[in-house]
């Protein structure tokens, strides 16, 4: 009987809602490197903060049709808002579980990277052994700090975004809507930096990715 690896590794995860247990099940049941776990988290933080960027961009969206508003349906535009408002802060507790996941298995990695040095025989392999280690524990917390970072951002930019909504929900009139504007250049200004962040902190990621595949 062929087992559907896929559909197995969905089901551990949906079942037990515990990442950590995903990682034993594909390094223990199918054999998976940790090397290649690792860099499978370390892909799915950087895709998680692209979609992460797509929802920032839409409540940007929002806003400029929120600070336009000339008249029409000013529930239909809050509930856009609110949506987007909602998208990013899902997106954004997805990142911050996928980065958690990567810390977790960076910290397994090179612990089971440096025990494994000490069992060298051959000198002059457990010297470039141990080269290689401390590069690439350099790099990573470069990649380490660029996530946190960026991630860091998402939480005063998801407030401003979250007052917007209130705001417009407790004053659902047109009048609201000048109040709001004086916040207009400040958060769309900082959503912006947010964006700029991410895209460094994707770029950071996919470098470091490149240096597990030359390892």
């Amino acid at each position: 009987m062929k087992l559907n690896v896929g559909w197995i590794l969905a089901v551990v995860l949906l079942t037990s809602g515990c990442q950590s247990l995903y990682n034993t099940t594909l390094e223990k049941v199918f054999g998976m490197e940790k090397r290649q776990i690792f860099k499978n988290a370390i892909e799915d933080v950087s895709a998680n903060q692209k979609k992460a960027q797509e929802t920032f961009k839409d409540s940007v969206t929002r806003l400029k049709e929120l600070y336009n508003f000339n008249g029409g349906n000013l529930e239909a535009m809050y509930n856009r808002l609110k949506s987007a408002h909602d998208g990013a802060k899902a997106q954004a507790d997805k990142v911050h579980e996928r980065i958690n996941n990567m810390e977790g298995l960076a910290k397994s990695m090179f612990a089971e990277w440096d025990k494994e040095i000490r069992q060298f025989s051959n000198p002059a392999f457990a010297e470039d052994s141990h080269r290689q280690w401390t590069e690439t524990k350099a790099k990573y917390a470069l990649l380490s700090q660029s996530v946190k970072e960026s991630e860091a951002t998402m939480k005063p930019v998801l407030k401003q975004l979250n007052d917007h909504v209130l705001y417009l929900k407790h004053n659902l009139n047109a009048s609201s809507i000048g109040t709001l504007k004086s916040e207009s250049v400040s958060i769309q200004q900082d959503i912006e930096g947010l964006i700029q962040k991410m895209d460094g902190s994707i770029q950071e990621a996919d470098s470091f990715i490149k240096t597990l595949l030359k390892e």
